[in-house]
């Protein structure tokens, strides 16, 4: 199942507390899942819940923006839990900051 990632879209995770809003992305549907299974729509109805599974069990964090590898997707975390996001199996890292210019 596949979620919209239209930018401003809300979503949360079946399988813990983690809930997310997509920051940037292609406006038709893409496998987001955390904890190795897909989101949902926040407004939807509790779907059917299921456990983590490894290795998509390492958490994520509140504030933190998550990206694939191109950084074609940005994934702000708005509520921390137990599983980790990903596209499909491919997990989504921690988008670093950006450097400050220097001033002199």
């Amino acid at each position: 199942m596949a979620v919209v990632t239209k930018p401003g879209t809300r979503v949360r995770s079946v399988t813990c507390s983690t809930e997310a809003v997509i920051v940037r992305g292609p406006a038709e549907s893409t496998d987001l899942r955390c904890g190795g299974q897909p989101m949902v729509d926040v407004a939807a109805e509790s779907p059917e819940t299921s456990d983590v599974t490894a290795p998509f069990d390492e958490g994520s964090l509140v504030g933190k923006r998550y990206v694939n590898e191109d950084e074609s997707i940005e994934v702000l975390c708005t509520k921390a839990g137990a599983g980790s996001l990903s596209i499909g199996d491919e997990a989504l890292t921690v988008k670093g900051a950006k450097p400050l210019p220097a001033s002199d």
